[in-house]
């Protein structure tokens, strides 16, 4: 076992798993063969399954949002996506403080606490949808708190990035990220199922009948279907429970990277502390977009979020400040451009594909009466329940191989190479999508767009392995942890801005220019890193 401060003799060997650790040297080769690889091994499949279902927790609302349609739910089409847009800003703008948790709170009292944490939304989701008469409010309250699993992302990140050598940072943080962005996926696939069942019997309620036709993964599912919506949420306790269980007693605090996290109570007190700043400016953010430009918006809400996380007292303060260096080192603004290619493609489109079918190709030209091109309902359009989940399930699955080869050739030249797929394959998707969206037959072109898109899905995951790999070998131990939480919280607005971005695109009958959009993005990406890590006199030469 790896050396604690209770630890007596010269080995320090003491056989409770969830001990803090005291001595922690995986760059030497001995130490990680005799019992770094044991104890990282354990920490990263403890933390897997609980950022997976971080993640499923986060982008819920997507399917739960339809389905309250499909049932009557009195709310808007607007107010519906309004749930799914406060869910994404929130998980994007915690990620900011959370990425600053492990350096102050250490590694097993965040991830226990920050799991355990997804107790609140999953079972008030259940208990809201139980009633088609809760208030508005309660359902906003409760997507904003669904946040947390995606600001747990940053954490978990920072945590399991301390426990590898540089040598197999690709591996590491590729298999957290690669199978723990499987809540995308796994939430997809799930939520319609559970459903259809009385799962929990009388404690979670009577069901619903459909109002409208919805669906699965393995079919369509009339009007009039009992259903039972209340288990989107009650669904997730029965993973979160044992989960919180097996953070606590099988996870550890690095001394090396955390000094001093205090008692487990001052340490929940610290992670709470940091999250209730984020929620507070999470708060801000979604009402200053009600009043500004998205684009001023949201960079209003990164700045607040950082100067208030200066601001917070006690000994909090030092260990911001001192981590706060990390906006001093250029690399950590390359890096973010560079996320925001992998991580924001990644999450973006998970967010706005299903969008993007429904709207492209549940509708199609017709001929009128005086001889002019009208739109109108495609009755054989495909259900985007039955197809938007493949495109982030390659994303997943990829990444870990993404790490694994960039640990071979080096970051920097993988991730040149999926930028100019991505270049390519955004052209041609925002091509396929403009002919779709004008044809008289639009289902002609849904396989060549689906391939378009699981394409860019499977280059951001191989890059989101490559770009983990470099910031692994760029930065030093203290700084690496911090970098990949502000990495991955900038890039978490995907979550918000492609939808966005897309839908009005395609509301204005170009859905071409959003894609064009991003290709020109990535184009500028792939000069950064060219510049940064590929050129003859390159800063670091592919990291």
């Amino acid at each position: 076992m790896a050396r604690t401060a209770a630890d007596a003799g010269p080995l320090g060997v003491k056989d409770k798993t969830n001990a803090d650790i005291e001595h922690w040297d995986v760059e030497n080769e001995d130490f990680w063969e005799r019992e770094g690889k044991r104890v990282a091994t354990r920490n990263l499949w403890i933390s897997i399954p609980s950022l997976l279902i971080g993640f499923a927790v986060w982008l819920m609302w997507g399917m739960i949002t339809t389905q309250m349609k499909n049932l009557g739910f009195p709310f808007s089409v607007d107010q519906l996506f309004t749930l799914s847009a406060i869910a994404g800003l929130s998980g994007a703008t915690l990620r900011i403080p959370a990425s600053f948790m492990i350096k102050i709170a250490g590694g097993r009292n965040t991830v226990f606490l920050t799991t355990a944490l997804l107790m609140i939304p999953a079972l008030g989701t259940g208990i809201a949808l139980m009633n088609p008469g809760t208030p508005f409010i309660v359902f906003q309250a409760l997507a904003l708190l669904s946040g947390i699993g995606g600001g747990n992302f940053a954490c978990s990140m920072s945590n399991i990035s301390a426990f590898y050598p540089k040598s197999k940072q690709g591996y590491g943080l590729g298999m957290n990220a690669g199978l723990g962005n499987f809540g995308v996926t796994t939430m997809q696939v799930l939520i319609p199922l559970v459903m259809t069942v009385g799962l929990f019997g009388a404690l979670a309620g009577d069901p619903m009948q459909l109002q409208s036709p919805s669906g699965t993964l393995i079919g369509r599912i009339e009007a009039g279907t009992d259903t039972w919506i209340q288990n989107a949420g009650f669904i997730w306790l029965v993973f979160l429970i044992p989960l919180a269980f097996a953070g606590w007693y099988g996870m550890n605090n690095l001394k090396v990277v955390t000094p001093n996290p205090g008692s487990p109570l001052s340490a929940f007190g610290k992670i709470l502390g940091l999250y209730g700043v984020g929620m507070i400016t999470s708060i801000v953010g979604v009402w200053a977009l009600g009043i500004l430009n998205m684009w001023v918006a949201l960079p209003l809400t990164i700045i607040l979020t950082v100067v208030l996380l200066r601001l917070i007292p006690g000994d909090i303060k030092p260990n911001i400040r001192n981590q706060f260096a990390i906006f001093n080192n250029k690399h950590t603004w390359s890096m973010t451009i560079l996320y925001i290619l992998t991580f924001g493609s990644f999450i973006g489109f998970s967010a706005a594909l299903p969008l993007s079918i429904t709207v492209i190709f549940g509708n199609m030209m017709q001929v009128g009466a005086d001889g002019t091109l009208i739109r109108v309902v495609n009755p054989d359009a495909p259900s985007a329940l039955t197809w938007a989940w493949m495109g982030p399930f390659v994303g997943a699955l990829i990444r870990p191989v993404g790490g694994w080869i960039s640990d071979r050739m080096g970051g920097s030249i993988v991730t040149q190479i999926i930028s100019v797929v991505m270049v390519v394959a955004s052209v041609a998707t925002g091509y396929v999508m403009m002919l779709a969206y004008n044809s008289t037959d639009p289902n002609t072109y849904f396989p060549l767009f689906l391939i378009l898109f699981i394409v860019m899905f499977a280059a951001s995951g191989i890059g989101n392995g490559s770009t983990f790999r470099s910031i692994g070998f760029i930065f030093n131990q203290q700084q690496k942890g911090p970098v990949l939480g502000w990495t991955s919280a900038v890039a978490a607005y995907g979550a918000f801005i492609a939808p966005r971005v897309m839908g009005q695109q395609i509301q204005a009958g170009t859905p071409e220019y959003a894609m064009y959009g991003f290709a020109v993005f990535y184009a500028a990406c792939l000069f950064v890193n060219w510049w940064f890590y590929l050129r003859k006199n390159a800063y670091i030469k592919n990291p």
